[in-house]
């Protein structure tokens, strides 16, 4: 058995990070982690490779900002938090990127724009061509007006989600997904010393779906059930997906290496 992953030549990479790995604990920017991300997927570029980022954060800078150590319940609170943490975020990826010499661009969606066949093509043109064009379009769930009551529809639930409906929209030849955790394990090891992590799924049956559970930081919405979920989307349409820990973002070149790291998600 080979010790590398065949990642078949993944060209196109759909990259989420999550909140955890852009947040200090105490709410702060992790300008450590978003610098050797902007490394990481300038290289990959330089490489030959096309690279769409999905980024969580906003709520949680905008919390940083405020002061506040808890995600307020109210919407409008949370969507004022997302509007003023988006414009600081994409500020440090700008300065980041433009430090490797890569051009960015930002993308907000909902998940209502995707509902409608042409806006949907629309959404698909503008990706595929800042891809061409060897730019990073930078997306992120646009928070300030996303909904999800009754028939109005606009909220995708979560970034897990969004990246994977991402990687089908620009169709993606893989999915690496970065959180705090190393990947997907038989039980949780936060609270089990002697649980394994699982190298290789191949499909999410019951048994899969028993081993996840519980949610993230108290800056993020997502869980080891909401991944599971992006997953379940990813092998759906044949594509590929990898969940890592996201603690050192320059952990991208290892994966892309054929590194065995973290669990990878692809049909037999």
């Amino acid at each position: 058995m080979s010790s590398k992953r065949q990642l078949d030549g993944a060209k196109r990479i759909v990259v989420k990070v999550g909140t955890s790995t852009l947040i200090h604990p105490n709410g702060r920017i992790n300008l450590q982690a978003i610098d050797q991300l902007s490394f990481s997927l300038s290289g990959l570029v330089n490489e030959g490779k096309q690279v769409v980022l999905v980024s969580s954060g906003a709520i949680g800078v905008g919390m940083g900002q405020m002061g506040l150590d808890a995600r307020p319940e109210k919407i409008p609170e949370q969507q004022a938090l997302a509007s003023m943490g988006q414009c600081e975020l994409m500020t440090i990826y700008q300065q980041r990127f433009t430090t490797y010499g890569q051009k960015i661009s930002q993308v907000l969606l909902t998940h209502d724009v995707l509902d409608y066949p042409e806006s949907r093509q629309n959404v698909f043109n503008t990706l595929d061509t800042l891809l061409e064009w060897g730019i990073i379009p930078i997306i992120n769930e646009n928070d300030t007006i996303a909904v999800d009551e009754l028939d109005h529809h606009t909220k995708f639930g979560d970034n897990d989600q969004l990246s994977a409906v991402v990687a089908d929209i620009v169709d993606a030849d893989l999915l690496i997904m970065l959180s705090d955790i190393d990947g997907f394990f038989n039980k949780n090891p936060r609270h089990f010393k002697d649980a394994r992590l699982i190298d290789e799924i191949n499909k999410i049956d019951s048994k899969v779906i028993e081993q996840a559970g519980g949610k993230g930081t108290k800056f993020g919405t997502g869980g080891m059930t909401t991944k599971l979920k992006a997953a379940k989307r990813i092998l759906k349409h044949d594509r590929m997906m990898i969940l890592a820990n996201g603690e050192n973002p320059s952990i991208i070149f290892r994966i892309m290496n054929g590194d065995k790291i973290g669990t990878l998600f692809r049909k037999k």
